[in-house]
């Protein structure tokens, strides 16, 4: 039998000092020192660039040169401007492949734009900026084009139902929806810039997360008061407060009520043809 061979005692391997930095780290800020506020003037510039995110889109990178166009205005504030070379390896990093929902990317904007200034890592940069698609998409897809743009739609069917004209109609939509949106554009860029790399709490914000349920269950009263209006002026019927559309609405909680009492116990054909046996008789006999 072989006798075992002896191995010398492995020793560990020598810690560096406290605070010494190693050869690979990249340069960046010192602990707990960060880069000086943005400018009045370049916030507002990467506000309204925000807005044009999406002129470069293209299949190959989508939305990446659009917010390479963005961050932009911040990156001149990188050393040696823009003639440094900080300031194009930035600007090359961020218009890489970026996709997002395009309100909720100047949130995107703002934390990239506040993690090339503090010298983030390129490596832990890229990382995070490729880790901010998906949420953005999600969040952003469930708040306005779930959400907010079927309630501005609703809104406008309801101006339309009380009276108002096809103007009225299109400037009631634009005002109250690009109201909504440009909020949203200019919170996520504030939220970006103060958060950094930190931003996924700005994204757990309870309004963000519950936005969308408020908003369909306001969507669902417009609805419900909208509908009987607009339906009674789209068939020629008499002034916004004739009572049939008025009895409409105040029946339309009713009827709600119901179906929910008779959820599983009453299939929607027949909730759809007793409302129309009902129109008829309304129509063809008591009218």
């Amino acid at each position: 039998m072989a006798e075992p061979i002896a191995r010398p005692p492995v020793s560990a391997p020598p810690t560096l000092p406290a605070g010494l930095p190693t050869a690979s780290a990249p340069p960046s800020l010192p602990t707990g020192m960060q880069a000086a506020p943005l400018p009045l003037a370049t916030r507002a510039s990467m506000l309204v660039r925000c807005l044009a995110l999406q002129g470069a889109w293209n299949y190959e990178i989508l939305n990446g040169n659009g917010v390479g166009f963005c961050v932009e205005p911040a990156l001149r504030h990188l050393p040696g401007g823009i003639e440094g070379e900080a300031y194009r390896e930035a600007l090359a990093r961020q218009c890489a492949y970026f996709n997002a929902h395009p309100y909720l990317a100047s949130l995107a904007v703002g934390a990239l734009a506040r993690a090339e200034l503090d010298r983030t890592p390129p490596e832990r940069l890229l990382r995070f900026r490729t880790a901010l698609c998906g949420p953005l998409g999600s969040v952003g897809d469930r708040l306005v084009w779930a959400a907010w743009l079927p309630a501005c739609s609703l809104v406008a069917l309801l101006l339309f139902g009380l009276g108002a004209g096809p103007v009225g109609v299109a400037v009631g939509f634009l005002v109250l929806y690009n109201t909504g949106h440009l909020a949203l554009r200019a919170w996520g860029l504030g939220a970006g810039w103060l958060r950094g790399l930190n931003v996924a709490q700005a994204l757990s914000a309870p309004w963000l997360q519950r936005g969308p349920q408020y908003i369909a269950r306001g969507a669902a009263l417009v609805a419900g008061i909208a509908l009987p209006f607009a339906a009674n002026r789209a068939i020629g019927g008499g002034a916004s407060l004739d009572p049939v559309p008025l009895a409409v609405m105040a029946l339309t909680p009713v009827l709600a009520l119901l179906l929910v009492r008779l959820h599983g116990k009453l299939e929607g054909w027949q909730a759809l043809f007793g409302a129309l046996a009902a129109l008829v008789l309304f129509s063809t006999v008591l009218r």
